[in-house]
């Protein structure tokens, strides 16, 4: 990750927009892909959808997964976080 005050690429977002949309990043870095999202169209869609996404499953009960798929989800996330870090 680049340092605090650098230009955010479009990746760096995608990496942190978790942590942004529940407001648990630091102000630099807040006002870094705050900057970002103003000039990137892309990334200002990704953070909506994102947004949408984040709310419509806030939504859903837990018992609305299988198991199976909870497992298969999970399975899928830390995959995902051992190859990304």
């Amino acid at each position: 990750m680049s340092a605090t005050g650098e230009e955010v690429r479009c990746i760096e977002l995608v990496e942190l927009v978790t942590g942004y949309v529940e407001r648990m990043l630091d102000t630099p870095e807040v006002e870094r892909l705050e900057a970002h999202i103003a000039i990137c169209e892309g990334c200002r869609t990704y953070l909506d959808q994102m947004r949408e996404t984040i709310d419509a499953l806030g939504h859903l009960p837990e018992e609305a997964i299988s198991d199976e798929a909870r497992e298969e989800l999970l399975v899928a996330f830390a995959g995902w976080k051992r190859a990304s870090g």
